[in-house]
């Protein structure tokens, strides 16, 4: 509890662990509000469905609160009225801050009275598609961090987040929010593309960085790296060199 998790993705698509992830905290019993920005919702229902989650259900119990990132800025670009008292987590299309947005993510995860569930969890898919609809780096940051202030430290939840990242890219704004989170996650995964190309076996490696330094400065963070198959219904991991393409 109270932990800020950073999905990284570089040279590949990391979205298989925003569905681990998704997966897990509901069958958890936890309240999540998922700020979906990248895909539609029955996308994630069908992916949810093979790894046995039903998030139909989940949103009629009240265990997930989903924002259709997707929907929400249509219709605020094509002018669709909003419902009376509710104005549109995604304000900032029209304005300079997310404090809309970060307003829907706390009513969100505030505890109601008679709510059987526990640890609220804020899931992102992805923070980088923030920056691409003009919001501000200094915004997204202070986004990011009046969440980790509200949901981990106020409510004892954990946010997870993903961003798109590539070293060698031009987009600097989006370098800089990434280099800024990596700072203050308690746990990094980042899934990176081989090198050598594509391998049917060998989808990627995934370098899981634990923060120690963030507890202690003398301390050194621990890095473990391992590579993956993303499979139909699971993903496989194994030690670099013991795929099925070697042995």
């Amino acid at each position: 509890q109270g932990k800020f998790t950073l999905l990284r993705d570089s040279r590949t698509d990391g979205s298989f662990l925003v569905h681990h992830f998704l997966s897990f905290y509901l069958r958890a019993g936890c309240k999540v509000c998922f700020v979906a920005l990248l895909q539609s919702f029955s996308h994630y229902n069908i992916v949810a469905q093979k790894l046995g989650v039903n998030l139909a259900a989940a949103k009629e119990r009240g265990q997930l609160v989903f924002l259709e990132g997707l929907k929400s800025c249509l219709d605020l670009v094509f002018g669709e009225e909003e419902q009376p008292g509710q104005p549109s987590p995604l304000q900032f299309l029209s304005t300079s801050d997310l404090r809309a947005l970060f307003d829907f993510v706390r009513l969100s995860l505030t505890p109601a009275d008679g709510d059987s569930c526990t640890g609220p969890v804020l899931l992102v898919d992805d923070l980088s598609v923030l920056l691409s609809l003009g919001a501000a780096p200094v915004a997204v940051l202070d986004f990011i961090h009046y969440c980790r202030m509200s949901v981990c430290c106020q409510l004892k939840g954990n946010v997870v987040v993903l961003v798109h990242s590539n070293e060698d890219s031009e987009d600097e704004e989006n370098e800089l929010v990434v280099n800024s989170l990596c700072h203050h996650s308690d746990l990094i995964l980042w899934a990176e593309g081989l090198a050598t190309g594509f391998c049917k076996d060998v989808h990627g490696q995934i370098k899981i960085i634990k923060r120690q330094s963030l507890r202690q400065a003398a301390e050194q963070d621990l890095v473990q790296i391992y590579q993956y198959k993303i499979q139909d219904r699971n993903v496989t991991f194994f030690a670099r060199g013991l795929s099925a393409a070697v042995l």
